[in-house]
């Protein structure tokens, strides 16, 4: 089969679109012919190395996949060859309390699909009977592509780790992102007010659109200044926060006495620096998020089934131009999802 492929870690020309042996199903396993993937930065993150060197090499990426089973493995029961699915990004061991309480990202065994295993830059994929998910009719592969670890990510943290409430202020980074666009529907569906940063006046408009009721050009303005000129000096009660250390300090300054930052990510750098007397004076919290379970995942699917939520794809590109979109991915020059299609 055809796929996109890393021997060693690097820069984007480490990325080849070559031969490589089609995958079999194993017992348990299903066979998923990839009809869509979405593109994260944790695939730039793990072809540059960032993400520990403990992953099988060569390496095929690819976390968010859609497609139909082509085959099932021995004691798969309760599926079909045929069906349109979609597949859950986080393996875990489905038995250890974590688990069993739907923490399943908590999990000593958790694995990240594409990251810790290979995934769906391919055209074909085997994965666990029980990360597959039918998928409704009415959206196509590329939308629902768009929706699995993004929407899950921005689920937990809001919902999950930071019990973001009706009323409450929040600032969101980078909205044209892929999970900052999911986060600013997610917040509004919860009740929430939503500040959100964005890099350009067409990514304004576009974040305004998704229900964003106050939008930040960071390139233009202080959003520090902005969120105390907002919320008349108080501050918000929740940071969404996935950049790192280009926003880390000014996240911090932006959250009400008593608030929560959430942060999954760390784009633009790792190592931050900490104020502890400011942290506990203000009585500040932070939850660091690791994707979600997969109870998470059904929650949000069904929102977006029921078009309560809306994954939003910017571009679709074949695989083999995966190196373009990662591309335009750094340069962050999209709004929403970068979808390959094999």
């Amino acid at each position: 089969m055809k796929a996109i492929v890393f021997h060693e870690h690097g820069g984007l020309e480490k990325l080849r679109y070559e031969e490589v042996e089609e995958p079999g199903p194993q017992a348990h396993e299903v066979k998923v012919k990839v009809r869509a993937c979405g593109v994260n930065h944790l695939d730039i993150w793990v072809r540059e190395g960032l993400r520990g060197p403990n992953i099988p090499m060569p390496h095929i990426l690819g976390s968010e996949v859609t497609g139909e089973i082509v085959e099932l493995g021995t004691g798969v029961k309760n599926l079909k060859t045929g069906k349109k699915v979609l597949v859950a990004p986080g393996l875990s061991c489905r038995r250890c309390k974590h688990c069993l309480e739907g923490n399943d990202s908590q999990c000593k065994e958790f694995k990240i699909l594409g990251y810790q295993v290979q995934g769906g830059y391919a055209e074909y994929v085997c994965v666990p009977e029980q990360n597959i998910i039918p998928l409704p009719e009415g959206t196509s592969f590329e939308e629902w592509a768009a929706v699995p670890l993004v929407f899950l990510t921005a689920w937990h943290m809001l919902i999950g780790r930071a019990k973001l409430r009706p009323g409450e202020r929040v600032l969101i980074h980078a909205a044209g992102s892929g999970i900052g666009s999911a986060a600013v529907q997610i917040a509004r569906l919860a009740g929430a007010t939503v500040v959100a940063t964005v890099g350009s006046p067409e990514k304004a408009e576009k974040a305004k659109g998704l229900g964003a009721h106050e939008v930040i050009n960071y390139k233009e303005k202080d959003f520090t200044q902005e969120v105390k000129r907002f919320t008349m000096g108080e501050g918000v009660e929740v940071v969404f926060e996935h950049v790192g250390l280009e926003t880390w300090e000014k996240s911090l300054a932006c959250l009400a006495h008593g608030g929560r930052m959430v942060i999954c990510g760390a784009t633009s750098g790792p190592i931050v620096s900490l104020n502890i007397p400011y942290l506990f004076m203000k009585q500040i919290s932070i939850h660091g998020c690791y994707m979600g379970g997969q109870k998470e995942l059904l929650e949000v699917l069904s929102l977006v089934e029921q078009k309560r939520l809306r994954p939003v794809v910017d571009t679709v590109y074949p695989l083999k131009e995966a190196a373009s979109a990662q591309k335009r991915m750094q340069e962050r020059n999209f709004f929403g999802k970068l979808v390959l299609r094999p």
